[in-house]
């Protein structure tokens, strides 16, 4: 795994750092996906959030149905005629994902003793001492509204905990994650079947959130569901690697996928807290050189309730950028948080800073390296293009494309 991405273009005079930053006629190369949801459906809201950078608005269709996402999406397509931003679409799938709902059946319902969930198999998954999180947004399980359960006894189909932390859950529905445990749900849901045949295919999704990826079998099974509904075959996967079953099968999955969301919330209970950088930069690495766009979650959780990140956060987002990310993913920032506006904006500022040091020619000389001879006849002339930019010192390359794969070409470069 190289480190050379971290190494600036230039040593720093430490002196400039205090200088005001020179304005650029481009924002951000680092693109920002923001997810709309109460705090940012407005079409006042998605227009500052469109001028402040997002390029691509997430719809997660794990909470609300699809005629309240309908009425955000109908909001945002106003707002970018108004703003004249282009904007994507990005459809989240549920996936499969535990949850706790309030009434699965007419004799249990929810109470501080007894939580029913969506999946009568987890008695069978679960043993003795394995950790279970409920909390949509949370992973450390230190939240006042995250609970850290551990499991002390299986008896039948109930699954018997101690908490281990003080909590208090509000709303209808709460995603319950137990670390490292296989849990027996379809990828691709009949829900989300549903919606994407419908919701996804009347606005013609630009982009699929595959949640919950373990196999490159669930890519395939999605692409094949997506070509037979005509309007959605050119529609891009983005494979979400969530838990250890996705790590463990990486590299097929990136073979069959568009893209990739490294999930970090979920991967930070699956893994130790000593590990998650060494799968970030190693996963963002082999991204890189497959061509493939690598988007990073959960990177300023604090700007939910403040204005301002803090300094692990701020210097998180850079670190992302000169790791070779494509896209930050914000979640709970703008779907809940108080600040969506300025949180785009924050993050844009970042990532603009952390681009104008990365190593371009370091990393071009890298990637060309990893590929080797012989180039196909594409891939050879990307690479000549960006050689070409590299030396005369070129602001932007301007690429003629039909499909597309030239752009991503010049852009692995």
């Amino acid at each position: 795994m190289p480190s050379s991405h971290l190494l600036l273009e230039e040593p720093i005079r430490m002196a400039s750092i205090l200088e005001p930053s020179k304005a650029s006629f481009f924002s951000a190369m680092t693109k920002i996906v923001g997810t709309l949801g109460p705090k940012s459906r407005s079409v006042e809201t998605i227009s500052g959030c469109l001028k402040a950078g997002m390029s691509v608005a997430r719809f997660d269709f794990s909470w609300c149905d699809p005629e309240y996402h309908q009425e955000t999406l109908e909001n945002l397509k106003t707002a970018i005629k108004g703003t004249k931003k282009l904007c994507a679409v990005m459809l989240d799938t549920v996936g499969a994902e535990m949850q706790v709902v309030l009434t699965p059946n007419q004799g249990q319902e929810a109470s501080s003793e007894i939580l029913p969930i969506n999946f009568d198999g987890l008695a069978q998954a679960v043993k003795t001492g394995d950790t279970i999180f409920i909390g949509q947004y949370l992973f450390t399980g230190s939240e006042t509204t995250s609970v850290w359960l551990e499991v002390s006894e299986v008896k039948g189909n109930d699954v018997v905990c101690i908490i281990k932390n003080s909590a208090t859950l509000t709303g209808s529905l709460f995603t319950l994650h137990a670390s490292q445990i296989h849990i027996d749900l379809p990828t691709l849901t009949e829900k989300d079947k549903e919606v994407i045949s419908t919701w996804g295919v009347k606005n013609k999704i630009d982009f699929l959130s595959l949640s919950y990826t373990r196999h490159a079998k669930d890519v395939r099974e999605a692409r094949d569901f997506l070509s037979k509904l005509g309007d959605l075959s050119q529609t891009q996967i983005f494979a979400k690697i969530e838990n250890v079953e996705g790590l463990t099968h990486f590299d097929e999955i990136l073979q069959e996928a568009d893209g990739i969301i490294l999930s970090r919330g979920n991967l930070g209970i699956d893994l130790p807290p000593e590990k998650v950088f060494l799968f970030q930069k190693s996963a963002l690495h082999k991204c890189n050189m497959a061509g493939k766009p690598a988007v990073l979650t959960r990177v300023v959780d604090s700007m939910t309730d403040n204005l301002r990140p803090t300094r692990a956060e701020a210097t998180d987002v850079a670190n992302a950028v000169l790791d070779g990310s494509d896209a930050i993913l914000l979640g709970a920032e703008t779907l809940r948080g108080l600040y969506p506006v300025e949180t785009i904006s924050t993050v844009g500022r970042i990532c603009s800073e952390a681009e104008k040091v990365f190593n371009q020619d370091l990393y071009f000389k890298r990637t060309v390296k990893y590929v080797g001879e012989p180039m196909t006849h594409l891939e050879s002339i990307a690479s000549s293009a960006v050689r070409a930019a590299i030396k005369v010192k070129a602001s932007i390359i301007i690429c003629f494309t039909s499909s597309g794969k030239a752009a991503r070409l010049i852009a692995k470069y």
